[in-house]
């Protein structure tokens, strides 16, 4: 099972220094075991949102980048839903105040890790810290400015 965070997926739909890079990994990898979880669709929506009030999209074009999210994951990704064994790991994770990780991101990384991923993508730099002390396999797979693995 590979695992995707939201901010590995928004590049799929808006174009970002990133896109063609993920847009080629992804398109490796095998369909089946492609997963995320319900709540990415809440924070993709979140960052369309935000892109909008920041003037750096148009809603038609948040609307046209919703809707090629919802396509890539209806013809792509498994979606996890989240156990209370997930939410108790994450409250687990986010007791490690150091790694400094927001509650949306511990419940990625426990899901992942209690589902055993056997590798999990994000461009979130404190989640990619934060996921490799706790042992998990984290990785940007991209080679650019700003993104290490």
């Amino acid at each position: 099972m590979l695992y995707f965070d939201t901010s590995f997926l928004v590049p799929l739909v808006v174009k970002e220094e990133t896109s063609e890079a993920i847009a080629e990994f992804v398109g490796e990898l095998p369909v089946e075991k492609l997963t995320i979880r319900d709540w990415t669709k809440v924070e993709l929506s979140s960052v369309l949102a935000l892109r909008v009030r920041m003037g750096r999209l148009t809603p038609t074009e948040a609307a046209d980048a919703a809707a090629r999210f919802e396509s890539t994951i209806k013809r792509s990704f498994t979606i996890l839903l989240p156990s209370v064994e997930d939410f108790d790991r994450a409250k687990e994770f986010l007791k490690r105040h150091k790694l400094g990780l927001r509650a949306g991101d511990a419940l990625h990384l426990a899901i992942a890790s209690n589902h055993r991923a056997e590798a999990i993508y994000s461009l979130d730099k404190t989640m990619l810290k934060a996921g490799k002390s706790l042992g998990l396999p984290l990785s940007s797979c991209i080679r650019l400015a700003g993104y290490s693995q």
